[in-house]
């Protein structure tokens, strides 16, 4: 082994490790339930029904069924806000309006349960100073590392940029989550990287955790990407897409599930949180742990 590459590795393993200290200070050392918070189309969208109080009113009662089912985490995101730009056409009220319900939720969230946001598509400097803004503890970014095409156009990676960022801020205690070959998107561009090389280059850019997903919302993490990825990261893995009642069990030694889909009512990500579904899955994870 070269000098070079030992300091490479060298340097993973003190950054990894100081990500699962950091994912443990909010995190408990088992699998998390991350529920998602799939705020209202906001003004200025295609989709916006002229009603700010509406879609904070909607936000929060999602973030009370949360409470009561005592999940672990929960994560906010603009999805309803399609079709969806990128940061350079991102308009102030998307941020101005995602820092005020943030903080909403935040509030009624006890401190024992993690709150974060992701701001679509690729906000993820936005998604940095909301939390500041709004007192949450994460975020999820996308393109962290290496370049991809999504439904929205070329997305570049961040990490540099985002990092120096949110040190600017004063923020580092806002945890990032890197999506790494993420779903919606064509990797064609680096096909020739493999998912092991991907994990390991988020990891030596100091993310504080990687998110593997499938090929879209609410599909399955391939069973193979699962363990390829468990193999390869020294720091957090959670799985960002297709998590239910009938396979969490596989899933069990992941850190985190971001699930989103399956707890809305019809299991239709569109719709309101159910609390049934959330109880119903919040019981069987008890089961396994």
């Amino acid at each position: 082994m070269n000098n070079s590459v030992m300091l490479r590795c060298i340097l993973v393993t003190h950054a990894t490790e100081l990500a699962m200290q950091r994912f443990h200070r909010l995190f408990n050392p088992k699998c998390n339930v991350i529920g998602m918070i799939h705020v209202g189309a906001l003004p200025g969208t295609p989709n916006y029904r002229g009603s700010v109080s509406e879609i904070t009113e909607n936000a929060c009662k999602d973030a009370e069924i949360y409470k009561k089912c005592e999940v672990d985490g929960v994560l906010i995101e603009n999805m309803h806000d399609v079709p969806y730009v990128q940061p350079r056409d991102m308009e102030p009220e998307t941020v101005s309006l995602l820092s005020c319900i943030s903080m909403q939720i935040r509030n009624i969230l006890p401190p024992t349960i993690q709150c974060g946001v992701q701001v679509l598509a690729g906000g993820n400097k936005e998604a940095i100073a909301i939390s500041l803004a709004a007192g949450l503890q994460f975020i999820r970014a996308e393109g962290f590392v290496f370049s991809h095409i999504a439904d929205e156009g070329f997305t570049d990676a961040s990490a540099g940029t985002l990092l120096r960022y949110r040190k600017k801020l004063s923020a580092d205690q806002v945890l990032i989550f890197a999506d790494v070959k993420k779903k919606h998107s064509a990797h064609a561009i680096t096909a020739d990287i493999s998912l092991d090389e991907t994990i390991k280059a988020a990891e030596f850019f100091m993310s504080d955790g990687v998110i593997i997903t499938g090929s879209a919302t609410g599909e399955p993490v391939d069973d193979d990407h699962f363990k390829a990825a468990k193999q390869s990261a020294k720091g957090p893995v959670l799985i960002g897409s297709g998590v239910t009642d009938e396979n969490v069990k596989k899933y069990m030694n992941s850190d985190g599930l971001i699930v989103g889909s399956h707890f809305k009512k019809d299991g239709r990500w569109q719709n309101a949180v159910d609390p049934e579904r959330v109880q119903r899955f919040m019981e069987k994870i008890k089961q396994y742990q």
